[in-house]
């Protein structure tokens, strides 16, 4: 059986529910799943982890456990202590980081933001978006470990009864920088990679006041994130940090709602990867509805206010 060093991130004691994902992807292709944890809370973490298709977890312990250059050199460590074919991380911005330096440690190519994992014998394959999401390409690496990260809000979490065993590796490597502090964010919004449903508009919203129509309607379904096409960042009108696209953050939630974006290339290979995607257009031409499960031709800044209200209706309704 192929044998997976899986990253796992916490908060508070429990499991990311990306991480969580990543280790469903890797229980589902049939590999053998080792957790690896590092900082504050991680024992408490591994813990949590039975029924999540981990069997074993490895506690990084030493004063270099928030050092990612340090953090990464003893999980490529753990990889061959453990004897594991390779390592996977949950495509988080963390994830990411580590990622890219475990598979430096252990030689390898890192297969980025996959949509796919399979096993057959001793050879791991993966499926991710290719050529701007025109195609999905299925790879698989000559490296001496495979390594790869997981889109976010694609695999299933494996929920079950089981207990796992949870064991100490401590970090050797002397660290090459230090995190000084650790602050929380200044606010409660969810990241539009980690949303199980993503809210965005474009410049049919007209002008910047009018995406407070699009800010509630994510309140209204409750565990939505504010998305916007690469056109109203550039104008100024939100973050960079809300944009979806080739050049923004690539997403995958259950739900995602497009409000006057038209569907260039760009955006596109950034949300077609959705599970259900929902398009509100003027324009019955535009590109976005190729893509789309459900379409509405209309005005946004009528058709937005009555589907907030909407949605409010039926989670009254429970």
């Amino acid at each position: 059986m192929t044998t997976l060093v899986v990253f796992v991130e916490h908060s508070g004691g429990n499991a990311r529910r990306g991480s969580l994902e990543a280790l469903g992807a890797a229980h589902a292709a049939g590999c053998d799943c080792i957790a690896v944890l590092a900082g504050a809370d991680a024992a408490q973490a591994a813990q949590t982890l039975g029924g999540s298709g981990a069997t074993k977890a490895v506690v990084l312990t030493g004063p270099a456990e928030h050092s990612a250059d340090a953090v990464a050199s003893a999980m490529a460590e753990v990889v061959g202590a453990q004897g594991a074919d390779g390592f996977l991380a949950a495509s988080t911005h963390h994830g990411q980081d580590l990622a890219a330096r475990v598979a430096a440690h252990l030689d390898s190519v890192l297969f980025s933001d996959c949509t796919g994992l399979t096993s057959e014998g001793d050879s791991l394959s993966v499926q991710r978006s290719w050529l701007a999401g025109k195609a999905i390409a299925q790879l698989t690496s000559t490296a001496p470990a495979f390594c790869c990260t997981t889109r976010l809000n694609v695999f299933e979490v494996c929920e079950g009864e089981g207990s796992v065993e949870v064991s100490e590796h401590a970090i050797s490597a002397e660290p090459k920088t230090r995190v000084v502090s650790i602050e929380a964010k200044g606010d409660s919004k969810l990241d539009v990679k980690e949303a199980p449903v993503v809210v965005s508009g474009g410049r049919g919203m007209k002008e910047a006041e009018h995406f407070s129509l699009i800010e509630d309607l994510a309140a209204a379904f409750g565990n939505a994130a504010v998305g916007a096409s690469r056109a109203v960042v550039d104008t100024g009108w939100r973050p960079h940090s809300e944009q979806v696209g080739q050049t923004g953050k690539v997403v995958a939630p259950q739900l995602y709602v497009a409000v006057g974006i038209s569907g260039a290339i760009q955006h596109l290979a950034g949300m077609r990867t959705s599970g259900t995607i929902v398009a509100i257009n003027k324009d019955a031409e535009a590109p976005i509805f190729k893509v789309a499960d459900y379409g509405i031709v209309g005005d946004a800044l009528e058709i937005v206010p009555a589907l907030a209200e909407a949605v409010r209706a039926v989670k009254a309704e429970g």
